[in-house]
């Protein structure tokens, strides 16, 4: 992991130098998380359908309702995982999957209640834009500032043994000079994401060719494809947060800086 202050391209780049220099456990991690979703979301959904006679609509909200749910807790463990892994390379030691969710475990109050915060102010700002559809746009741009001055919140929790309320104003402080810049990262990752989207779901849409469109396999497969790119992008942008905490503690305290003599 370069530590160094790194540029625009290179806060791109790096995250996936991260995941490819530790491919197996994210691998690991993300597919364990994929395949529990899928599994909580199908067996949800099952019993509200029976617990509704079969109804179409009452299976189609339990769908939706339990993938919302399913994708903010594997969003919240991905993100604590993947933070936790990212800082422990950082150090010259190698996280495997437990352990890194062992040491996400122990910050979970706070990381609780920054991803508490993420969901809200996210709903909250695209509520408000939604109100105009002109407005929409500005909206995002305003969303993606506001995510830029909280970036490193997770990786000031876990490598600093902050709470919430002074991770996030850590994370402020770590920002400040680069904001703007870091909601440009923010809406390029959104526009690869969307890209990697397209043939997540490309595959479940090629699979029902072979399995039919009976109820349960469409479910099936759209629940995958959605949960796969939830996965894949949390992944990604959590490794972002860690290169991008590493990058602004150089820029604004020097931790690239090193005094001849000194030993700690």
């Amino acid at each position: 992991m370069p530590i160094r202050p790194l540029r625009f391209r290179e806060l791109l780049d790096e995250p996936f130098a991260l995941i490819q220099a530790h491919i197996r456990t994210f691998a690991m991690l993300g597919g364990s998380a994929l395949v529990i979703g899928v599994l909580v979301v199908l067996g949800i959904t099952g019993l509200i359908s029976h617990l509704t006679d079969g109804s179409d609509v009452g299976t189609a909200w339990a769908a939706i309702l339990a993938t919302a749910a399913c994708v903010w807790m594997v969003r919240l463990v991905l993100r604590g995982a993947t933070v936790t892994i990212g800082l422990a390379d950082f150090h010259g030691v190698r996280y495997g999957v437990l352990d890194g969710l062992r040491a996400a475990a122990r910050r979970s109050t706070p990381l609780v209640l920054a991803q508490i915060m993420f969901t809200l102010t996210g709903i909250g700002v695209l509520l408000l834009g939604s109100i105009l559809v002109i407005t929409y746009p500005l909206a995002l741009i305003w969303l993606a500032q506001v995510r830029a001055r909280r970036f490193v919140t997770e990786p000031v929790i876990i490598a600093e043994h902050a709470g919430f309320r002074v991770g996030v104003a850590r994370s402020k402080l770590l920002m400040e000079g680069a904001v703007w810049s870091t909601a440009g990262l923010w809406l390029t990752q959104r526009l690869i994401f969307a890209v990697l989207a397209v043939p997540a779901f490309g595959i479940p849409f090629f699979l029902s060719d072979f399995s039919g469109t009976r109820r349960w396999a469409v479910i099936t497969l759209l629940v995958s494809g959605f949960l796969l790119v939830v996965t894949v992008s949390e992944i990604v942008e959590a490794s972002s947060r860690v290169l991008s905490y590493i990058s602004r503690r150089c820029v604004r305290e020097g931790m690239d800086i090193r005094i001849p003599g000194d030993r700690r």
